[in-house]
């Protein structure tokens, strides 16, 4: 079942996003990609959460997209099925309330380094490598690649993986800026868990406000940044809930400008 590829688990403040398919290195068809819009749903809706950890089962983060799930598209379903759809997806990630932490177990290729950028926290294990190896396919990086990646990490690092076609080691990684901490093989998970249980204990209003704040800052998703911070405000005040009683009501609202 393609909702079991996703699987959430919840421990108090912390919810697991696990991307669940080891025997395809993790690679995400369409069904996954529905999956994990569903989860990111979920998950969303689960007030108790106020951290979210995203790893990979077995050996990899994530292969990106499998080649089998793609390869066969004529070039409209390609383009609005495929690659448009995955964008939107892996937005909603990004735009979850809660601090999301991506724990890279293993490698982090194409779309499943692309799955890695839309968190905001980024831990490796020593081992890992991480690229974006789509023009040795002859296409280009679809899920916010040439995007999100430029705009959290430099264009020039993107250049020399989308160009270029490196490959960079965890520690290089690390040094460039793409992932925050590197960790030993087989820990990534536990010190994952550890700074998901500091973020936790810190205002989850300050840190749902903080996440919208930084992204207005860095461009990313200004409108409805903005738009969010507003409405979380005006939901706040007084006049709201007199605005609210008057058409419950059917009367006249008599606003007072109460914050």
């Amino acid at each position: 079942m393609s909702e079991d590829r996703i699987r959430i688990e919840v421990d108090g403040a912390v919810a697991t996003m696990t991307v669940a398919r080891p025997e395809k290195l993790n690679a995400f068809d369409i069904d996954m990609l529905k999956a994990l819009s569903a989860a990111c749903d979920n998950v969303e809706m689960m007030r108790e959460v106020r951290v979210l950890i995203l790893t990979g089962e077995g050996k990899a983060f994530s292969a990106g997209g499998d080649i089998k799930a793609w390869g066969g598209m004529d070039a409209a379903a390609f383009g609005h099925d495929w690659v448009r759809f995955g964008h939107r997806v892996f937005e909603r990630l990004a735009t979850l309330r809660m601090p999301v932490i991506a724990a890279l177990n293993g490698h982090a290729l194409g779309g499943g380094l692309e799955l890695a950028a839309a968190a905001d926290i980024r831990i490796a294990e020593s081992q890992i490598k991480i690229g974006l190896p789509e023009t040795s396919l002859g296409m280009v990086p679809g899920w916010s690649g040439t995007q999100r990646l430029v705009t959290r990490f430099g264009a020039q690092i993107v250049r020399r993986m989308v160009l270029g076609g490196e490959m960079f080691s965890a520690e290089t990684a690390k040094a460039e800026g793409l992932v925050d901490a590197v960790v030993e093989t087989g820990t990534v998970m536990q010190a994952a868990r550890d700074y998901a249980a500091r973020v936790a204990k810190r205002g989850p209003a300050a840190l749902e406000i903080s996440k919208l704040m930084i992204a207005c800052a860095d461009g990313e998703d200004k409108g409805a940044a903005v738009e969010a911070l507003g409405s979380i405000l005006v939901a706040k005040t007084g006049d709201l809930r007199e605005g609210v009683a008057a058409f419950t009501e059917k009367r006249e609202a008599q606003f007072k400008g109460e914050w």
